[in-house]
């Protein structure tokens, strides 16, 4: 290879975003590419403690089957062939996180910890770094799934209370109305009395429904179409009393709307969505993604201890009630592209660029 060949292999190399992520031996990359050095033969993860190579020499690769058919052999440092402490992590998290589910009662974090063969406070804190909740929240959210689904076949409220897992009624009504933003018997009766407070307006995005329960904001829906915006909320919330804005409501769409018009400025909503557990587990990754920054359905899978559930990930993105709140516009595909938004790809590309501009 000339001088004049290396270098511009060098400035191809430098300008793709996988350079960055192996110059700074990024753990949150491993799994995502692989990286060859043509002079040493071997293949690596993108935080192999290694030297980092000269860019000319280096290749990427999309797994490390790939590389190997090139002819490259795994680095003895990282072990790119055995599967990354982050993988395990994740697999362990997988399985307890089963347990939980498929378990009446819910078990103790000493328990958990021995089943996954580690220290009560390894566990927790590996636990969380994999789904985003500690064992007890994640619990919680999947009991509050079964309560739903509880509900709404059981021949009595006491009789969903305990097939759900609960140990007493006390227990239960204590939770309720933040698990369910309503009362039991106003669950099972498809939210007849609850209120719903909504505006429609226009932003620079096109137009915005923004609709509140008293719990929070539960629906942020934008389009080309005001009422066809309305009927959506209508679908979502059927049996509910739908109030038009008053003036109090005002503020709540104004802080909205600067979520749009400038976005990453840190406005904190206080939002009433409802989901099943792993949904919920999956808006509350997208909401710890920066502005500015994006990451694909393939890594909040494998955040959410959840490595092959790529197409459930985007289900819930494409559900996602609240845009801009809950920032599913942040997750692209694995290359980089823009993959489908449920208000618009044109939307999507919009939103992106602002925050990449502040």
């Amino acid at each position: 290879m000339t001088v004049s060949q290396k270098t511009r292999a060098a400035g191809a190399i430098g300008r793709d975003p996988r350079w960055a992520a192996l110059a700074a031996g990024s753990v949150a990359a491993d799994g995502t590419f692989f990286y060859s050095v043509r002079t040493t033969g071997v293949y690596c993860r993108p935080s192999c403690g290694a030297r980092v190579p000269r860019p000319e020499n280096v290749r990427f690769h999309a797994t490390r089957e790939e590389a190997e058919r090139a002819g490259f052999r795994p680095c003895k440092r990282c072990r790119p062939d055995r599967p990354s402490i982050a993988e395990q992590h994740a697999a362990t998290v997988t399985e307890i996180c089963r347990l939980i589910e498929t378990s009446s009662r819910v078990p103790a974090l000493d328990v958990l910890a021995a089943r996954a063969g580690m220290s009560p406070f390894h566990f927790h804190r590996v636990f969380k770094a994999v789904t985003g909740l500690t064992p007890k929240a994640y619990a919680a959210a999947h009991r509050g799934e079964r309560v739903r689904r509880e509900l709404g076949k059981a021949p009595t409220v006491t009789a969903a209370i305990y097939d759900s897992g609960y140990s007493s009624n006390g227990r239960f009504y204590g939770e309720s109305e933040q698990m369910l933003g309503m009362t039991p018997t106003e669950y099972r009766a498809g939210g007849a009395r609850a209120e719903i407070r909504f505006a429609v307006g226009e932003c620079s995005l096109g137009s915005i429904l923004v609709a509140r329960s008293e719990r929070g904001v539960c629906a942020i829906f934008l389009g080309d179409d005001p009422d066809a915006l309305t009927r959506e909320l209508q679908d979502r919330f059927p049996r509910a009393t739908l109030i038009g804005a008053d003036p109090a409501f005002e503020d709540v769409v104004a802080k909205v709307v600067g979520l749009i018009e400038a976005p990453g400025t840190g406005v904190d909503l206080p939002l009433d969505v409802r989901g099943t557990a792993f949904q919920q587990r999956v808006w509350r990754a997208l909401r710890e993604i920066p502005a500015g920054s994006t990451a694909s359905y393939r890594e909040i899978a494998r955040r959410i201890g959840a490595p092959s559930a790529v197409r459930a990930v985007a289900h819930a993105c494409a559900v996602n009630p609240v845009a801009i709140a809950i920032p599913c516009h942040r997750v692209v595909r694995s290359d980089g592209g823009l993959a489908g938004y449920r208000w618009g790809v044109e939307r999507k590309r919009e939103l992106l660029e602002r925050e990449a501009a502040r």
